[in-house]
């Protein structure tokens, strides 16, 4: 198994770019131009990928007011790791049933309920796995999930999730709430070439760029490798002078499997 674990505040790359790979992941990171008043980053990401090649489990994190409550995040999952894996194991039917309280009994444990207690500023937080031909994902707060395919772009869908202010996990947290306020979903991949694409805002509220639009993320990797595409991202932004973090995490999945058409056809 290959693996990449980060956080802004040990490595902040503002004023670098760096596309690196965890086998067919890439995880782009740009800290931001320190000439727009840059000077850290409070972004991260985890990300662990089975050398069997049947599933890739993501997190991408956007830190506010310091990168403690993504440390918080990330090294509470890293504990967890053999569990986690041991899950991602099972049969997908089995696995994803199963990860959707597993992930949530996480998050609402009382270590770590008490641990982001006692830290300062908070994240959002988005998890994305992808498990045979089936894609699952919880989030919390903003950070955004696309699928680019041909049979989904032809009918207008490339954005999965619903962009949803107001919620973090740290010293504000959601699962402090009598309700705790997350999203979740699945989605079953098409045949073929699917590119599946995370990011933090800094690519999307970038001033002078169309990325809030997931056409124009689309187009960029028309023809180009992973690698290349979002190198290309983190560089329009940065020639464009974007002040915040953006933090990329993005693959190619080849689904050989046959997937759900509709009765009359």
């Amino acid at each position: 198994m290959s693996e990449l674990s980060w956080v802004g505040s040990d490595k902040n790359f503002v004023d670098e770019l760096d596309v690196s790979l965890v086998e067919n992941v890439a995880v782009g990171r740009f800290g931001g131009n320190s000439s727009a008043g840059q000077y850290k980053n409070e972004d991260g990401c985890l990300v662990w990928v089975n050398g069997m090649g049947d599933w890739e489990f993501t997190m991408i994190l956007d830190g506010h007011k310091t990168a403690a409550s993504v440390a918080l995040v990330i090294n509470h999952f890293n504990k967890r790791k053999d569990e986690i894996q041991k899950v991602l194991m099972l049969p997908a039917g089995k696995a994803l049933k199963k990860m959707d309280s597993f992930i949530l009994d996480i998050f609402q444990a009382q270590d770590f309920m008490e641990a982001c207690r006692k830290t300062t500023g908070e994240t959002a937080c988005m998890i994305v796995i992808r498990k045979e031909k089936y894609l699952w994902w919880f989030s919390v707060g903003d950070c955004i999930l696309h699928v680019f395919h041909p049979e989904l772009i032809a009918l207008g869908e490339r954005q999965l999730n619903q962009r949803s202010f107001y919620e973090w996990v740290g010293e504000v947290n959601t699962f402090e709430m009598p309700v705790p306020c997350y999203s979740t979903g699945k989605k079953e991949l098409r045949q073929g070439e699917s590119l599946i694409f995370m990011t933090t805002d800094g690519l999307t509220e970038c001033p002078g760029v169309t990325f809030a639009d997931p056409e124009a993320v689309e187009g960029i990797f028309n023809g180009v490798s992973v690698s290349e595409g979002v190198w290309e991202l983190l560089e329009e932004v940065r020639m464009k002078g974007v002040r915040d973090s953006t933090t990329i995490i993005s693959w190619f999945v080849q689904i050989g499997e046959t997937a759900t058409m509709p009765s009359d056809l």
